[in-house]
């Protein structure tokens, strides 16, 4: 039997705000760590995506530093000075952290704040100088800013540590124990987790103090609502397979292993009458977030990501999971996995298999703990019709949403052209793609590198980058390949070029010689 919130000790205002978006009744991880977590014990949280985490954390947090809970009181708001951090591997957990916690803050007089790299600090400078209960950051991004000077830790009463297992599958863990060792000794800390290796609990052992352990359910185990499948059909008969996987009418989300393959797929796709965007690293803020939205609004039906860049999307209504391309661990697979059947909803899992990677595919689900059903399947098998459902009707071939990029190369910073991160009049300049991404991140946070690829450190290039942004007026457009640019020297570098000023004016040395040698031939006289 469920509990509401008040009886587990939720105040009456935050009980209130959740009930106006439809969330009346706790979910078990909630049940069992919100007696404690509100009570100012240190808690570790071991439940997997889609149990319900997030809630699960953001009330003690919101509670305890709004005075909202026995034994809690509210500490004056001061510059510079958070009282409340949640570490987060990666910009998407992290926003949609934020929005998860930024309206019950609000309903107790509090405000937060995003912090994540690969754009301008600058609005994350005025954030923080005016004032901030409670940051919600990547780890990266959060130390360059302590360096600087430009936030302390000091006053941190609560701690909250999200998908740790990520974090450390990721080679955070170095920087996120620096992090918590700037955070006051006795004040509470809250880790959530889908499992304890990997480093994990080397954090549990440093960092909570005799930390009262809850499990919403086994760490290997799948959500029960789920439906597994491993698909084996021929190498030639795989994409078209996935097309007509892609086909149904209701949001599926497809993984593949690599960035290009993801970006190619989606075109593919679109080009097959099927409208899907992709969400990989490569894409700029500003791509990123249109194409979530045309997901999350239902103006395209696929989403075709990968692993790292999928972290923190929380989408409703997901019907089907597709491991387009197998992963390579089984807490992949289950983290994939869990983008559908969220709080208890039901839906489909489906792995992709060519004959030769049977074997690998068996031993993935059995350290998963999941028993499939497993079908060799042609894209025209009463399975896959069954899976499918009801088909959408093809749409003229490309057609993506307005904004949206379909998988498009103009979305990718892969290729030319400036990201259009930068404000203001500079000739035109990044014109006509990504204007405004900072805007429309929230609040002018983007991602860099280190927060959203796998075991990066920091990059070389960003105070170089960051230095060269300060000087032209324009803002840092990072991106999770590892490159941190600006828009303002791609621009510079062949933005000319492109518009066709100077180059004809002002040949090169190689283009010169050539002409040279072209007029001395006539001449019949020796290059030189």
């Amino acid at each position: 039997m469920s509990h509401s919130f008040e009886d587990l000790g939720v105040s009456e205002a935050l009980s209130a705000d959740l009930a106006r978006v439809g969330i009346t009744e706790a979910f078990p991880i909630q049940e069992k760590t919100l007696p404690d977590s509100l009570s100012g014990r240190d808690v570790l949280g071991r439940g997997r995506t889609g149990s319900g985490k997030t809630v699960a954390f953001a009330l003690p947090l919101v509670s305890r530093l709004a005075g909202l809970a026995p034994g809690s009181s509210r500490v004056a708001r001061r510059a510079n000075r958070p009282t409340g951090l949640v570490l987060a591997p990666t910009r998407e957990l992290a926003t949609q952290i934020d929005r998860t916690v930024a309206p019950l803050a609000k309903a107790a007089g509090l405000n937060t704040t995003v912090i994540f790299g690969g754009v301008s600090q600058k609005h994350q400078e005025k954030a923080l100088a005016g004032g901030v209960d409670i940051v919600v950051a990547c780890p990266g991004r959060l130390e360059d800013l302590i360096k600087q000077g430009l936030l302390t830790l000091d006053d941190v009463r609560v701690t909250v540590l999200d998908e740790a297992d990520h974090m450390a599958d990721m080679g955070f863990l170095p920087v996120v124990t620096r992090i918590l060792s700037r955070t006051p000794k006795g004040s509470q800390r809250l880790l959530f987790s889908a499992t304890l290796d990997n480093g994990v609990d080397i954090l549990v052992k440093k960092f909570l103090k005799d930390p009262v352990l809850h499990s919403a359910d086994n760490a290997q185990a799948a959500v029960t609502t789920m439906d597994h499948h491993v698909l084996v059909t021929d190498s030639d008969h795989k994409q078209a397979l996935i097309e007509t996987l892609a086909s149904g009418t209701g949001r599926r989300m497809m993984f593949t292993r690599t960035k290009y393959r993801a970006k190619k797929m989606a075109k593919k796709l679109s080009q097959a009458g099927i409208p899907a965007v992709d969400l990989q690293g490569n894409l700029s803020q500003g791509a990123r977030d249109r194409n979530l939205a045309a997901f999350s609004a239902g103006d395209v039906r696929v989403l075709v990501a990968t692993d790292v860049a999928a972290r923190g999307v929380h989408v409703d209504d997901v019907e089907l999971v597709v491991h387009i391309d197998p992963p390579a661990e089984h807490k992949s697979y289950l983290h994939r996995s869990g983008r559908t059947a969220r709080a208890g909803a039901s839906g489909s899992v489906i792995t992709i298999a060519t004959t030769e990677e049977r074997s690998d595919v068996n031993k993935l689900m059995k350290k998963a703990g999941v028993t499939p059903r497993v079908d060799q399947v042609a894209p025209g098998s009463e399975v896959v019709k069954d899976l499918v459902g009801e088909r959408a009707e093809r749409v003229a071939p490309g057609a993506t949403p307005a904004g949206a990029t379909g998988g498009s190369p103009s979305a990718s910073r892969s290729g030319g052209g400036a990201s259009g991160s930068r404000r203001g009049g500079r000739g035109g300049s990044g014109r006509g793609r990504g204007r405004g991404s900072a805007q429309a991140a929230g609040r002018g946070n983007g991602t860099r590198s280190d927060d959203a690829g796998a075991g990066r450190g920091p990059s070389n290039g960003r105070s170089q980058a960051r230095s060269s942004e300060r000087r032209r007026g324009g803002s840092v457009d990072g991106a999770a390949s590892g490159s941190v640019r600006t828009g303002a020297s791609r621009s510079a570098r062949g933005g000319s070029a492109q518009r066709g000023h100077g180059a004809d004016r002002v040949p090169d040395r190689a283009t010169a010689a050539a002409q040279r040698r072209r007029e001395n031939n006539r001449a019949g006289q020796p290059t030189r």
